[in-house]
């Protein structure tokens, strides 16, 4: 059901090389730009896909208190991965990776703006 996500950001050329390693992680790529403005991203042409963007009405960016975006991994170990590559590029840890609940492991994270994510395996 959900189409894609976006995320304020202050700085859309750190954001972006930000995200293009960590997303890099589950098979993300860029998949849609607008110079000066936004960019998109999937790994998949039918998934869900993930944006960063210059707020439209020309205010600075900030983040909502209780919002996140969920990443979806296809393992325990890409969860991992991606919490440690967004963590040594400057990202802070909202919660280490683990098993949160039955068949649920995940691994939360805040990247340069602030945003909060989630990056989660659902399996056994």
């Amino acid at each position: 059901m959900l189409a894609y996500v976006t995320l304020g950001t202050r700085d859309l050329a750190r954001a972006a090389a930000f995200y293009d390693q960590v997303l890099a992680v589950i098979g993300g790529k860029r998949m849609m730009e607008e110079p000066d403005y936004f960019i998109a991203w999937a790994n998949s042409e039918h998934g869900a896909g993930l944006g960063i963007t210059y707020p439209f009405d020309k205010q600075p960016a900030s983040v909502g208190n209780g919002t996140m975006a969920a990443l979806q991994a296809e393992s325990r170990e890409l969860v991992d991965q991606l919490h440690a590559k967004a963590l040594e590029l400057g990202g802070s840890d909202e919660g280490a990776p683990g098993q949160r609940y039955p068949g649920f492991y995940a691994a939360y994270f805040r990247d340069l703006d602030g945003n909060k994510l989630n990056v989660c395996y659902m399996g056994e």
